[in-house]
């Protein structure tokens, strides 16, 4: 475990995740300096957050690396950058926010063991990763844990940084932790850290070594980053190159690109872990579906039979096909970290999904309009498109991510009777669509929702889900979903 106290850190990228590692690096006695390339008065509002013990050096990265000890990476910083590349020619740790803060839970609890004769080992982690639906089943996976009784801190991508909600929960308390069984004497804080883990989180872990992980998926995304598909999926099998047989990890068992990694990277590791699946499409070592129920199919399982029937797919309360997948994910990983079935069950029938995320808004004249602005890539466009029999009007467009909008062709002739495209990608969008559907140009966000409401018929859905990335006309995907709720809100009823 890295030592912190003393040691002259350096946070590169000051945003969620660099506010969280600067003030814990700083709370635990760390030397901290912040740089980012954008000038002060545009990260005024994270530089608020800040402790007054960090130093800043914006408006560009240092020149000179002299007297650093270590260096911390927030997860959209490339290991291209310049002063990366530099640093690790000269032997300087670098790391990214996540793996300082898994290395900081194992750092507190070795502190607190020195103190405590009767401890358990690490916190484990259950991590998510994929291209979509990372969101959806971490907290499905936080609540069935909860809804069994088991503490959790979340965090990761979903959120607050790790970092941070370590600081503001955790570092004030001994990190311990409980089993049903042990001493109900024993002060105890966490059962289970459960974390949203992006593939630019993991390009920088070292020693992360969840108890339980899975891949949700993986479809082209941030292309714009990786130079391949390949590199884009390396960067995702990263997730369990530390696992073992003590560990487990939840694979999708109808993704190409994930049968790949299991072949090439897991069943070539003689450390590796027990691997389960999930499956919409055939029977499985782990849960699947399969004529309207879902099973759980699982070592240990409740009764003592290994085939229990788990939920109706149609009592589960988010609908479509990617939310299937995410809940019967979710519902592997809870059942192998000792939750109870029930808890389970009742979980899918209360959740009712994150914002953004196929979210209903309003029905106006018998037309839906639902909010998918987390849709930022080709493949969750897919599985969204795929939920749906009425005719769509389709807003898109965006920062174009390199993503293959061709693979879109044969939903977007079936099942779009319009499109409106904005920002940077609505050129080359038109260019693969034009000859499907009708398409029309929008200069902002409030002209596409008034296009596609005049294209519109009662019983039509208005459906945004861009398939790019939202930073050419927005902070993010959360800031572009929230005005594009807000001005189909204004709409006349």
């Amino acid at each position: 475990m890295m030592e912190i106290k003393g040691k002259r850190a350096l946070v590169v990228g000051l945003a969620r995740s660099g506010v969280g590692a600067a003030n814990i690096l700083s709370s635990l006695g760390a030397e901290v300096t912040v740089t980012d390339k954008k000038m002060g008065e545009q990260l005024e509002e994270y530089r608020q957050k800040l402790s007054p013990t960090v130093r800043l050096s914006l408006g560009g990265y240092p020149s000179s690396l002299n007297g650093t000890d270590v260096i911390i990476l927030s997860p959209g910083v490339p290991l291209t950058l310049d002063l990366v590349v530099r640093a690790k020619e000269k032997g300087i740790m670098v790391i990214g926010e996540f793996e300082l803060a898994y290395q900081i839970m194992g750092s507190q609890q070795t502190a607190a063991r020195r103190q405590q004769s009767v401890i358990a080992n690490r916190i484990p982690f259950l991590a998510v990763t994929g291209t979509n639906g990372k969101s959806t089943t971490t907290m499905l996976l936080d609540q069935m844990l909860q809804k069994a009784g088991f503490k959790t801190l979340l965090g990761g991508n979903i959120g607050s940084a790790l970092t941070e909600e370590i600081y503001k929960k955790v570092m004030d308390k001994e990190l311990r932790v409980t089993r049903k069984n042990q001493n109900a004497g024993l002060n105890a804080s966490l059962d289970f850290v459960v974390a949203e883990v992006s593939s630019f989180q993991l390009e920088t872990i070292e020693e992360f070594k969840p108890r339980g992980a899975a891949i949700l998926n993986i479809t082209p995304d941030h292309l714009d980053r990786y130079h391949s598909l390949n590199e884009y999926r390396e960067a995702k099998a990263r997730i369990f190159m530390n696992q073992d047989e003590n560990d487990f990890l939840v694979l999708n068992a109808d993704d190409d690109e994930i049968e790949a990694v299991h072949r090439d990277k897991v069943s070539v590791n003689s450390r590796r872990p027990r691997v389960f699946y999930f499956s919409r499409k055939k029977k499985v070592e782990g849960v699947y579906c399969a004529d309207g129920q879902v099973y759980a199919n699982l070592p240990n399982a409740e009764h003592g039979t290994q085939r229990l029937e788990l939920i109706k797919t149609d009592e589960i309360k988010i609908k479509g096909v990617h939310n299937l997948e995410n809940a019967m994910a979710a519902s592997a990983m809870a059942l192998l970290a000792g939750c109870s079935a029930e808890a389970v069950r009742e979980v899918l029938r209360g959740f009712s999904g994150l914002e953004h995320r196929m979210e209903f808004v309003r029905t106006v004249h018998g037309v839906q309009y639902i909010n998918d602005s987390k849709g930022t890539n080709v493949g969750a466009v897919l599985k969204s498109l795929e939920g749906f029999s009425s005719p769509i009007v389709l807003i898109a467009g965006g920062r174009d991510k390199a993503g293959d909008f061709t693979q879109l062709r044969p939903l977007i002739r079936e099942r779009v009777k319009a499109l409106v495209l904005i920002g940077e990608a609505s050129e080359r969008m038109k260019s693969v669509f034009a000859d499907l559907t009708r398409v029309v140009f929008a200069s902002d966000l409030k002209e596409a929702v008034y296009k596609a409401k005049d294209r519109a018929q009662e019983g039509d859905i208005v459906l945004l889900s861009p398939a790019c990335a939202s930073f050419d006309m927005f902070r993010d995907f959360e800031d572009r979903g929230e005005r594009f709720k807000k001005l189909v809100m204004e709409l006349l009823p």
